[in-house]
């Protein structure tokens, strides 16, 4: 599947950097843009705390169904080791991916979504959060991985802002 240049939706991100507003105006513009190139039903961003074992929803395009302030546990499951640890995107492409890694994939299936790329943003050798995209089975593939990181580097200052409080 093709999708669009991102070029125009970098600009955006990059002029949502000058809004006091942060991270909203950040988060934002971040959702627009991968819903535009990406593409994605449910999007959210979530804060690791290494300290705590638990990664934290800061950004949420679903507030009903994932609100904002929401946890969930850092465990040593091969999802955590992938994703948080090593600093690798996962790409699940069906139902059965999203019920193997995820303990609320019932909800998760009665929004519609049945495959998911989370794509860790990373600092310094750490990763610091996610940026996490779902939509129908067979949504994603390899070839999304490159615009996803990109718009997760840009995600970089605003999460920043938040793991510093």
């Amino acid at each position: 599947m093709t999708r669009p240049d991102p070029a125009a939706h970098l600009a955006a991100v990059i002029a949502a950097h000058r809004d006091a507003n942060q991270p909203d105006a950040t988060f934002r513009a971040i959702d627009a843009a991968l819903a535009a190139t990406t593409g994605h039903m449910l999007f959210t961003i979530l804060i690791h705390h290494p300290g705590l074992k638990q990664s934290e929803r800061f950004y949420s395009n679903m507030p009903e169904a994932y609100p904002v302030g929401g946890r969930k546990p850092v465990t040593g499951s091969p999802w955590m080791q992938r994703v948080i640890d090593a600093g690798e995107p996962y790409i699940g492409r069906t139902r059965e991916d999203i019920k193997d890694v995820f303990y609320d994939y019932e909800l998760i299936w009665s929004l519609g979504c049945e495959s998911v790329l989370n794509m860790p943003v990373r600092w310094q050798g750490a990763t610091i959060g996610t940026l996490n995209l779902l939509h129908r089975a067979g949504w994603y593939d390899e070839s999304d991985i490159a615009v996803t990181r990109l718009f997760a580097h840009l995600a970089l200052p605003a999460m920043a802002l938040i793991s510093r409080r």
